[in-house]
């Protein structure tokens, strides 16, 4: 955990186009009568560690997000702010929110059954390196294969992870990533290592779901319920 003196913040990134969802908006299409990001957002706004979150979001949906900012159910909320053309792009800008702190937390606001175990247990382990993502054992065999689709490598799988988030970063750790940001990545944990530093991974759950297509959505439902009988 943290001590009293630290401040963690959170940044959920919810600015992508859904293309995937056949036309729906995808952060407000609906997850057991609630949207995505309400339930992606909860866990944080309900985590004692957590001071303050700052929201990410498509210049669509800016007004909608900053209409619930401030009041009980995003009471944390203290930004609202449009993404990027990339992901990475909305992260940065989300930084750019960030009050003085110690810690932040980058979370997809695509995955709604994050859990206030698994960002606390984020906070802790990643105390040992300054960094920490979610990560979970990787069950099919993964296949290395080059333009041509013929086959150059099968990894052991034992060594592979799929990475999720929560992503956890001292804050000056993530910044300074940011600043020697190379190319594209599709995760922060990706800048934080090409600028060398140590990302430990951590167990996270194979319930956290992105959710990306309508099949996706189908599938949270029904973990959904079951988190709630």
């Amino acid at each position: 955990m943290k001590n009293k003196q630290e401040k963690v913040a959170a940044i959920i990134v919810a600015a992508g186009e859904g293309k995937r969802m056949g036309g729906v908006d995808k952060v407000f299409a609906l997850l057991g009568g609630e949207p995505i990001l309400m339930r992606a957002t909860r866990p944080f706004q309900e985590c004692p560690l957590v001071d303050q979150i700052v929201v990410v979001v498509s210049a669509e949906n800016r007004a909608k997000c900053q209409h619930l900012a401030g009041k009980g159910e995003w009471s944390k909320v203290s930004d609202v702010c449009l993404g990027g053309e990339r992901r990475q792009d909305s992260v940065a800008a989300g930084l750019k929110r960030l009050r003085d702190g110690d810690w932040v937390i980058v979370h997809d606001g695509a995955r709604p059954l994050v859990t206030v175990d698994l960002i606390e247990r984020g906070l802790e382990v990643a105390k040992e390196t300054g960094a920490a993502a979610a990560a979970v054992p990787v069950t099919d065999t993964i296949k290395v294969v080059g333009d041509d689709e013929i086959v150059r490598e099968t990894p052991p799988r034992k060594n592979l992870r799929a990475v999720q988030t929560p992503q956890v970063f001292r804050v000056d750790i993530i910044k300074k990533a940011y600043q020697q940001a190379r190319g594209n990545v599709t995760d922060d944990a990706s800048l934080a290592e090409q600028a060398g530093y140590e990302v430990k991974l951590y167990t996270g759950s194979y319930d956290n779901i992105k959710i990306t297509t309508p099949d996706d959505l189908a599938l949270a439902e029904v973990l959904l319920k079951r988190y709630e009988r």
